[in-house]
């Protein structure tokens, strides 16, 4: 990512961060409130950094996938209501039927992608249309079986929606002796006090929080210094070419195309077995398509697509923080009381990005191209 973009991206978290500072340094110091930011930032960042990566798998290998929305959706559902069986109907406790629903989400997120594989890769359907398909299918089968299962009075809950086994829970990432080497350069027991407060929140996440950023590393090593993410770059540039040296162009597009499913699924499961336990038809709220935003504005590579995930989180952990601290927000600052309209901040963020106001971005050559052989 060119430092351009990373410029527009520091700006942009500057804002954001240092509006919830002007609004609530009055009643909490300002380093507890960026602790607070960056603690939320980065857990509501999670499902746009695990959807962007799905789009750079799928996008990398030459195959458009604006299905992630649907993918997300579809995982969060089936996900929920795997936890919700393994723990009302078969007994298991609470923590084996979470995992047990996030590894039904992954899976789910595996087979929708597989769905759009087989449409765009073996049909040679229009890769957008196939992934409208998968927005469709998934809105549809949702509501469906959530009005039938869970609302319907012959139902197996007899109209009554069950408790799920909890959310998954918080990890904490030990990190006292870098808290105390801050805490002495800011000096004092109550500087010190605040300090540990403020960053200690940002190392306690959930799972999938923690998964994503490991996955974020991952995934840019293995694209640009392992031969699979050679051959991978090879087959969404010139797939010909590809061909011509042995690489199996289909077999790639269809191996890279489900593992970024199953980072949709992933990014499902956050939604209903780590934020909240409960699932909200259409709950996704458009977080697929502005992952594929962060996508294209981090230039199709892993840290540069997280990097454009944290400024939407940001964007989100400002509306966030703004309630929590509204009791010290001012008469002049009213307008960040109402919820609708810094709720649209982070889809305003997605249309100026979208618009290359800020600079073009370069796509794989092949990408959306069918490839006849």
């Amino acid at each position: 990512m060119d430092w351009k973009r990373f410029s527009f991206i520091a700006f942009i978290i500057a804002i954001l961060f240092g509006t919830v500072v002007l609004v609530g340094y009055t009643s909490e110091p300002w380093i507890l409130i960026v602790g607070s930011m960056m603690a939320t930032t980065i857990a509501v960042a999670t499902p746009l950094t695990l959807g962007a990566l799905s789009g750079v798998f799928c996008e990398r290998s030459g195959v458009v996938n604006i299905g992630i929305e649907g993918m997300m959706l579809a995982s969060a559902f089936f996900g929920w209501l795997g936890s919700i069986y393994m723990n009302t109907i078969f007994g298991f406790g609470a923590m084996p039927s979470l995992l047990v629903g996030v590894l039904i989400a992954i899976l789910t997120g595996g087979l929708f992608a597989l769905l759009h594989a087989a449409l765009s890769i073996t049909y040679k359907v229009d890769q957008i249309i196939g992934g409208t398909v998968i927005n469709i299918l998934a809105v549809g089968i949702t509501g469906f079986l959530n009005r039938q299962l869970f609302f319907d009075k012959n139902s197996i809950f007899q109209g009554n929606v069950p408790h799920a086994p909890g959310v998954l829970p918080v990890i904490v990432i030990p990190v006292k002796q870098g808290i105390e080497w801050i805490c002495s350069l800011t000096g004092g027991t109550e500087g010190c006090y605040v300090t540990a407060n403020a960053f200690g929140k940002v190392f306690e996440q959930k799972p999938i929080a923690i998964f994503a950023v490991i996955f974020v590393f991952v995934a840019n090593y293995v694209i640009f210094n392992t031969r699979w993410g050679l051959r991978m770059r090879a087959v969404g540039e010139h797939p010909k070419a590809a061909d011509t040296v042995g690489i199996n162009v289909i077999r790639t597009r269809y191996l890279n195309v489900v593992i970024g499913g199953f980072f949709a699924g992933l990014a499902g499961a956050y939604f209903t077995l780590e934020s909240v336990p409960s699932f909200e038809p259409l709950m996704t709220n458009g977080r697929g398509f502005i992952s594929l935003a962060a996508m294209i504005f981090g230039n199709w590579t892993p840290i540069g697509a997280w990097a454009a995930s944290l400024v939407f989180g940001a964007s989100q952990a400002l509306q966030i923080n703004l309630q929590f601290f509204r009791t010290s927000i001012p008469p002049e600052w009213s307008f960040f009381q109402n919820s609708y309209a810094v709720g649209q901040i982070p889809y305003i963020l997605t249309m100026i990005i979208l618009t290359g106001i800020i600079g073009k971005t370069s796509a794989p050559a092949a990408d959306g191209q069918p490839y006849e052989k």
